[in-house]
């Protein structure tokens, strides 16, 4: 898919992509993330975890949290009860040790609240009791993108107790407040001698609802109306006024179906202004599986990164999808943007996430390089299990 971007592109100077050997900048300096889709712990996940919370459910379908966890059973066998706190992230955790991230990103789609009301005008709800936050602690998570259609299913009073609960164990939310000041707050995190700014933002097309926005004096999210090239040059305004010209810039959101291998238009489009603006990683996610991948103009763009954890194991109807399978994402960037891409190949069983089996890791590559080529970025799988970015593939200009 091509999309020309027309028009003035608000240039970011703080964060223009430098040469080595440029003032503050040292060659060889690199940084790798690790990045996921959803991580939902909460409903059936919490209630396999030490301290569950109310099992209760306000579903059409099903009123009770523990009907997930048989579904999970029925399709992959028995589930310990309580599991340790890092059952949900099984073998991923020893993979991104091996791999060494230097910081740990989710979305995570879930209030930690044992408090608030079910959310008015929706048929699902997601929280994980705050006595379980060690499940997410186990990650050594850094940031936690809150920006999304899922963090105030419990109303303000579950949004305060997320976001305290999660700088309580030391991981940095972003994307959520209890005002619009709050909300549109990047997390900054140090990497020594420069730093990552995340912002997290939300979109309607993934459900997010306009009232759920965060505004003066009012808890909500960073919303987003729109996601379109005059939507991207104002948020790249934000960025400018915040980036530094060494800082490492990413735009997580929330945005598109859950269902379905195509981008729209212009989500193409706002991601690649924001790009072209100096953001370096735009970080798409609400998909339940991977969406096509875009190297551009030396920045990365994800544009649906699957699910990771939840207790969607054993629902049917997706199959042609394969929503078992998972992936954990690692880019590397240099002083000049992009340097490499790893695709870590991974599914759940159990509830419990383990390592793809040969034949799950090329499905999942073939698939990556597929829809990557309408982009002109290209995967292979190598010997040592990983899916990577081709240079040869080259991504576009």
């Amino acid at each position: 898919m091509t999309h020309a971007i027309v028009g003035a592109i608000p240039t970011m100077v703080g964060v223009r992509r430098r040469r080595y050997g440029e003032a503050g900048v040292m060659p060889g300096d690199q940084v790798t993330l690790f990045l996921s889709g959803d991580v939902m712990t909460g409903r059936g996940v919490d209630q396999i975890l030490p301290r569950p919370g109310p099992p209760e459910l306000r579903e059409p379908m099903v009123g009770d949290a523990r009907g997930y966890v048989e579904l999970a059973e029925r399709a992959s066998g028995p589930i310990p009860r309580p599991v340790p706190p890092d059952w949900p992230w099984g073998e991923a955790l020893r993979l991104l040790d091996d791999l060494r991230p230097d910081v740990r990103i989710v979305n995570l789609e879930t209030s930690v609240t044992g408090r608030g009301e079910f959310a008015a005008g929706k048929e699902i709800h997601y929280r994980m009791h705050p006595d379980n936050l060690a499940c997410l602690s186990a990650a050594r998570l850094d940031v936690c993108a809150l920006a999304n259609n899922h963090v105030l299913d419990f109303g303000p009073d579950g949004l305060t107790d997320t976001l305290d609960g999660l700088r309580r164990v030391g991981i940095t939310p972003a994307g959520a407040g209890r005002d619009a000041a709050e909300a549109w707050r990047p997390a900054r995190i140090d990497l020594g001698g420069r730093r990552l700014l995340l912002w997290s933002v939300g979109a309607p097309s993934a459900g997010v609802p306009p009232q759920w926005a965060a505004a003066e004096g009012r808890p909500g999210v960073a919303y987003l109306p729109e996601t379109t090239e005059a939507s991207a040059d104002a948020l790249a305004e934000r960025v400018a006024g915040e980036a530094g010209p060494d800082d490492l810039v990413v735009v997580s959101v929330h945005w598109g179906s859950n269902w379905g291998y195509q981008v729209p238009a212009e989500q193409v489009s706002f991601a690649r202004r924001l790009v072209a603006a100096g953001v370096h990683l735009v970080h798409g996610h609400s998909s339940h599986h991977p969406r096509p991948i875009e190297a551009y103009r030396g920045g990365l763009i994800l544009y649906g990164c699957g699910d990771l954890i939840d207790d969607y194991e054993g629902i049917g109807g997706q199959e042609s999808f394969r929503p078992e399978l998972r992936t954990l994402y690692l880019p590397t960037f240099d002083a000049d943007g992009l340097a490499g891409l790893r695709l870590v190949p991974v599914r759940v069983r159990r509830m419990r996430l383990e390592p793809a089996v040969p034949d799950e890791a090329r499905w999942l590559a073939e698939l990556a390089d597929r829809l990557g080529a309408p982009y002109q970025t290209r995967f292979r799988l190598g010997d040592d299990g990983l899916i990577a970015l081709d240079p040869a593939g080259g991504g576009t200009a």
